[in-house]
C-alpha cells in the first residue's frame, strides 16, 4: 500500500531526509518549507497524510493543523506533528488542534513508518466510506453529522494492575462511562457483547499476551472496527510498533499525563461515531435501493438478483423451489373510488398481511403496482399451494382501512404458482409460468390460485 505524504519544515536538511526514508518506502513524497505553502499544497493536491513540523517562521504547526481541520476539504486528513517538543502539554496542545499523532525527533524508523503506514490505512478507509457517503446522500440517504465533540462515550478498559486501572478510569470516568475488565481472558467476549467505542488495552498484562487480544478484536467481526489505544511502558517501544501492525490504533506512553489520555480518548471516540455514522448510513442507503418506500417489501431489482442465488443453491442440493406470483383483483378501482392514497394504505396493509403468513426464509416483493411474487425456498408445488391457499382466504376475510371517513374495503387476491424444473430451468421461464398461472386465475374469475407444473 503506497500513499501520499506532505512533510512541512523549515529546515532543507530535515526535509530531504524524511523525503528519502519514506521514498525508500514508496511513499509519494511532497515537501513544503512553511505553514502556508503546506496549506496551498493541501488545496490542490489530494494528500493521505502530512507530516507537520511545530516550530516555522510564519504559521507555527498549531495553527496549520488547526486551519487544515476547519477546512471541509482537508479536515479528513492525517496530521502527524514532528517537533522537539516533548512535553505533555504540547503534546495536548497539538491533540487539541486536531492532530492525530505526535512523533517527537529524532524519530526512529521504525515508528516513523508504522505511523505513516497505520494512519494512512485509516485514510484510505475514511475516503472510502465518504465517497460512499455523497452517492448515498445523491439517491435521498443523509449526511453524516461531523460536529462530535468526542464527549458521552463508552470505553472498556482491559488491565490487571489495579493501581493502573483505577487512575485510567479516574480519569475518564469525567467524560465518559467506563468498564474495567480485569480477566483479559474475558475481555474479547466483554467487547463484543457491549457496545463500546473504544477499548484500552494495558500491554503490561501479567498472565496474557496483549499483542494477542488486540489481534483477537480487530480479527472479530463484531469489533473489527472498534479503536484500540494501547498503553505501554516508555521501554517497550518494539511491542508498540508491534501493536501497530496487528491493528492498535494509537498508543500512550507512562506515565500517563491525565489531560492526554483524554485528549486522544476524544479523538478515537468522535473518529469511531463518525465513521460509523458512514457505515449505517451506507446500510440504510444499500436498503433504500432493495427495498420497496411504499410497502418495506424487496422490490423486483432485489428479487431479479437474489432469485437466481436462490436457483442455484436449490439445484445444486436438488431442493424444490417454488414461486407465488399474485395480483390484487380490480385494485384500480379503489384508486377511482376512493384516491390514490387509500390505494396506498391498501398496499401497506396487503404486505402486512403477507409478512405475517410467510415463513422466515421466503422472499417477498413488491413486483410493480399491485403484482406481488414470494419465492419460497424448499417447498414443491403442493406446499406452497397450501400456504397460497391460506393467503388467498386470509387476504379475502380481512378488511381493510382506508383514510377517507374510516372507510373499509375488501380485495381478494389472484394467484399464480410454478415450480424450478429440476431438469436445469432457468429463472425467467419460471417466473413466465408463475404469470401465465396467474393471468389464467384471473381469466377464471379471479380470487383463486393455480397452479402450473414444469
Amino acid at each position: 500500500m503506497t500513499a501520499r505524504v506532505l512533510v512541512v519544515d523549515d529546515t532543507p536538511a530535515n526535509l530531504r531526509l524524511m523525503e528519502a526514508r519514506l521514498s525508500a518506502e514508496y511513499y509519494e513524497v511532497l515537501t513544503a518549507s512553511c505553514g502556508s505553502e503546506a496549506l496551498a499544497i493541501c488545496e490542490r493536491v489530494d494528500c493521505d497524510l502530512i507530516l507537520l513540523d511545530v516550530m516555522m517562521p510564519d504559521l507555527d504547526g498549531f495553527e496549520v493543523c488547526r486551519r487544515l481541520k476547519a477546512n471541509p476539504k482537508t479536515h479528513f486528513i492525517p496530521v502527524v506533528m514532528v517537533t522537539a517538543l516533548d512535553q505533555p502539554s504540547d503534546r495536548i496542545r497539538g491533540l487539541e488542534a486536531g492532530a492525530d499523532d505526535f512523533l517527537t525527533k529524532p524519530v526512529p524508523d521504525q515508528m516513523l513508518i508504522s505511523r505513516v503506514r497505520s494512519l494512512s490505512r485509516l485514510k484510505m478507509m475514511t475516503d472510502e466510506l465518504r465517497m460512499r457517503e455523497l452517492t448515498s446522500i445523491g439517491i435521498g440517504g443523509a449526511r453524516v453529522n461531523r460536529e462530535e465533540d468526542g464527549r458521552g462515550g463508552t470505553v472498556l478498559v482491559v488491565d490487571d494492575q489495579p493501581a493502573s486501572y483505577e487512575q485510567i478510569a479516574m480519569t475518564l470516568c469525567a467524560e465518559h462511562a467506563v468498564d474495567v475488565e480485569t480477566a483479559p481472558g474475558d475481555a474479547l467476549i466483554h467487547a463484543a457483547e457491549g457496545n463500546y467505542d473504544l477499548v484500552i488495552v494495558s500491554m503490561a498484562l501479567e498472565n496474557f499476551d496483549a499483542l494477542r487480544l488486540c489481534g483477537q478484536v480487530r480479527a472479530l467481526e463484531r469489533t473489527r472496527h472498534l479503536p484500540i489505544l494501547a498503553i505501554a511502558d516508555a521501554a517497550s517501544q518494539s511491542r508498540l510498533l508491534r501493536g501497530l501492525e496487528v491493528g492498535v490504533t494509537d498508543f500512550l506512553v507512562r506515565p500517563l499525563d491525565p489531560n492526554e489520555l483524554l485528549a486522544r480518548t476524544r479523538t478515537q471516540v468522535r473518529r469511531r461515531r463518525y465513521t460509523e455514522q458512514l457505515r449505517d448510513n451506507l446500510q440504510a442507503t444499500v436498503a433504500m435501493a432493495i427495498t420497496d418506500g411504499l410497502t418495506g417489501l424487496n422490490n423486483r431489482r432485489y428479487l431479479e438478483s437474489h432469485l437466481a442465488t436462490l436457483t442455484e443453491h436449490s439445484a445444486a442440493r436438488g431442493k424444490p423451489l417454488a414461486v407465488m406470483m399474485m395480483d390484487i383483483d380490480y385494485f384500480k378501482s379503489i384508486n377511482d373510488t376512493f384516491g390514490h392514497e387509500a390505494g396506498d394504505e391498501v398496499l401497506r396493509e396487503f404486505a402486512d398481511v403477507v409478512k405475517r403468513e410467510i415463513r422466515g426464509i421466503d422472499l417477498a416483493c413488491r413486483y410493480g403496482g399491485e403484482e406481488f411474487v414470494i419465492v419460497m425456498p424448499e417447498a414443491d408445488l403442493n406446499g406452497a399451494g397450501l400456504v397460497a391457499e391460506r393467503l388467498r382466504r386470509v387476504v379475502a376475510q380481512t378488511p381493510f382501512k382506508v383514510p377517507q371517513g374510516d372507510v373499509q374495503v375488501h380485495v381478494t387476491l389472484s394467484i399464480g404458482l410454478a415450480t424450478l424444473d429440476p431438469a436445469g430451468e432457468g429463472v425467467a421461464s419460471m417466473l413466465r409460468r408463475a404469470d401465465k398461472a396467474l393471468y389464467r386465475a384471473k381469466s377464471d374469475g379471479r380470487n383463486r390460485v393455480v397452479a402450473l407444473a414444469a
